[in-house]
């Protein structure tokens, strides 16, 4: 097949905390790529899915929500918001129909690029359909220049069409990945820390989880189980006691939730390990920050 017959292209989602985004990206991938809680500022990183199909490649781009920094993790966060905003050939901005705030300086950055953007209106299962009618009609009115579309990202209603109308505007490349069964480039490390990141955030309440980060020392595959060695950082020693409960009973929740759907997701037997340390104010230090993967390109 030709590079006129072949499409494909970078499709970055971006929008405010709890919009939907990690929902949605999992939902156009068929696959559990980030992590979800109720939580705002749950994703860190920049996530790459990739998915492939014989007559297009679809990169999609889930980013941190767009928060104002408070210290240097958000900064490098935001940082992954804008980097995201010069490579995309698409645009999806996602809005909770709930939650109406629309970071307008973001989509004018996006209207000077002059590429298609989509406006999703998400979590459309909970609402009134006349509502989000009106609302529909307004951000039409309000944004000429975008395609405005409703889904619910959780029920993966309107997602599939939303990828037919993507696919359309999908510039004519070869893919930028081998298609092979890789659903993205980040590692089997990474994924890992994410789902036990993922176990804190919905185990934990206040400043704990946001204190947390997560690093893998080893991922050792042997013949019939994975043995794996994962490092909690927090920034207190107070931080550090609650982690670790009564008798070590709250981190070891954490390490059977997380073992669990490690297993699941690595379809392998595991021995995960869990320890918990201090490091200090590791949200402000840049050494720790690019130890943990938050490193500017």
């Amino acid at each position: 097949m030709g590079n006129s017959e072949h499409k494909a292209g970078f499709v970055n989602i971006i929008g405010l905390p709890n919009a939907g985004k990690s929902t949605l990206l999992n939902a156009l991938m068929g696959e559990k790529m980030a992590i979800i809680t109720p939580k705002p500022q749950t994703t860190r990183h920049r996530i790459i899915g990739i998915l492939n199909e014989d007559n297009y490649q679809i990169v999609f781009s889930d980013t941190p929500g767009i928060v104002k920094p408070h210290n240097k993790l958000h900064e490098k966060m935001m940082s992954f918001v804008r980097g995201s905003l010069q490579d995309a050939d698409i645009f999806i901005y996602l809005i909770d129909f709930f939650n109406q705030e629309i970071d307008e300086e973001i989509i004018e950055k996006i209207k000077e690029l002059k590429r298609p953007l989509f406006i999703a209106i998400n979590k459309i299962d909970k609402a009134d359909a006349n509502e989000v009618g009106q609302y529909k009609n307004k951000l039409t009115s309000d944004f000429p220049c975008a395609f405005v579309e409703t889904i619910s990202a959780k029920d993966e209603i309107g997602t599939a069409e939303l990828i037919e109308k993507i696919v359309e505007l999908l510039p004519h490349h070869a893919a930028f990945y081998p298609k092979d069964d890789s659903l993205s480039d980040r590692s089997m490390r990474f994924f890992v820390s994410e789902i036990i990141r993922e176990k804190i955030f919905l185990n934990y309440r206040d400043e704990i989880p946001y204190a947390t980060e997560v690093f893998i020392e080893n991922y050792v595959e042997k013949e019939d189980i994975v043995v794996i060695n994962a490092v909690i950082f927090v920034e207190r020693e107070t931080q550090k006691a609650i982690l670790i409960g009564n008798n070590g009973k709250a981190i070891k929740k954490v390490g059977i939730e997380s073992r669990k759907d490690i297993e699941e997701f690595i379809g392998s037997k595991v021995f995960l390990e869990l320890v918990v340390k201090v490091s200090k104010n590791w949200r402000q230090d840049d050494q720790q920050l690019d130890r943990f993967g938050y490193k500017i390109n």
